[in-house]
């Protein structure tokens, strides 16, 4: 059932995959890639971590109207990734 505000707010929900570039350092393979939910996140991840040395699905709260956005939530992560700031 839906809250008594009203709407929910908006998550911007992403997944990145990282190789290893000729030098040793992590870079993006592409992306962030939006997602359209969590578990979808989640699949897409997992699928990608048998390709790539590193995968991260995260998610957080935002209202793009104010350009604010919340702290991340790792969804899933696998192999090597950066430290998230």
């Amino acid at each position: 059932m839906s809250d008594s505000q009203g709407q929910k707010s908006p998550k911007l929900i992403v997944v990145v995959a990282f190789d290893r570039g000729d030098d040793g350092e992590l870079f993006p393979a592409f992306g962030p890639a939006d997602q359209q939910s969590e578990d979808r996140a989640i699949r897409t991840a997992r699928a990608l971590a048998t390709k790539h040395v590193g995968v991260i699905a995260w998610s957080r709260e935002a209202d793009t109207t104010l350009g604010e956005y919340g702290p991340p939530n790792t969804l899933f992560v696998s192999g090597d990734v950066p430290d998230m700031e």
